[in-house]
């Protein structure tokens, strides 16, 4: 067995355990990032980071669903490690890092406190949205399912969207699912995500993908967008052919604790 040392960082409620695996250039097994991000066993979280060295930019980050698999894009997990980055002098503020689908800039817009920042996130271009009367389909760096519905506070997010994470349109990968409602000139999502397999308190990724959606009933290219967690403001550029470019994530960050796991 042998310690290693860990961040663990927040953003609007979805959580992250950080390993700098520059030096350690560990290789983890499913079942030991299980059981770091068990919320009973282990550390806790959502997901789990490796921030590696990258020959292309800055940095790379290597995310974890809490199921130990690797996963697509997380945009609060982009936004976090990029706050650590930071804080640790791996970069200024501006920077750029390698994920799973490409590179992304990062900005501290403000370093509010010692473990707090806003954090703005540039995210993938979006080329196509499936479009039906029921839902939109569109991939933000993950694969998200955008439902508009009335009475969000009172549903069951968690029984509905495993039905639909589940189902045989979304299969073999799945999908990670959306619901959302217009409250007050700003949207209120909630979020199912696969890999948790669980409501989570905000979702990056998902709230990108609502704030786009809502552009086809708004056609407003800036949403304030309202998580259980916390809110988010979601920019961007529509261009014909549903085309979505320039588009940018932002929110707070904030480092929650630190200190040392066995594996």
């Amino acid at each position: 067995m042998s310690k290693i040392k860990f961040w663990k960082y927040q953003a609007n409620g979805n959580d992250f355990v950080i390993v700098d695996n520059r030096e350690y250039k560990l290789q983890l097994s499913g079942k030991q990032i299980q059981k770091i991000c068990d919320r009973h066993f282990g550390i806790g979280a959502d997901g789990f980071m490796f921030l590696n060295v990258s020959e292309d930019a800055d940095f790379e980050m290597k995310y974890y669903n809490s199921d130990g698999q690797i996963s697509s894009m997380c945009g609060n997990g982009g936004r976090c490690i990029a706050m650590f980055a930071y804080l640790n002098e791996i970069s200024g503020e501006r920077m750029e890092f390698k994920a799973f689908d490409g590179l992304h800039e990062a900005i501290i817009e403000d370093h509010i406190s010692q473990h707090l920042c806003d954090v703005s996130l540039s995210m993938a271009d979006v080329d196509e949205v499936h479009k039906s009367k029921l839902f939109y389909f569109l991939d933000t760096g993950s694969p998200h399912y955008v439902e508009f519905v009335e009475r969000l506070a009172e549903m069951d997010v968690l029984s509905e969207g495993r039905k639909t994470r589940q189902s045989e349109r979304f299969m073999p990968d799945g999908t990670n699912v959306n619901f959302v409602e217009f409250h007050e000139e700003k949207l209120f999502v909630r979020t199912y995500e696969r890999g948790v397999e669980n409501e989570t308190l905000s979702c990056g990724t998902g709230v990108t993908a609502s704030a786009i959606a809502a552009y086809y009933i708004t056609g407003e290219e800036s949403q304030i967008v309202h998580t259980t967690g916390g809110e988010f403001i979601v920019d961007f550029r529509y261009h014909k052919g549903d085309r979505f470019k320039n588009i940018w994530l932002r929110g707070p960050a904030e480092l929650v604790f630190e200190g040392e796991v066995e594996i």
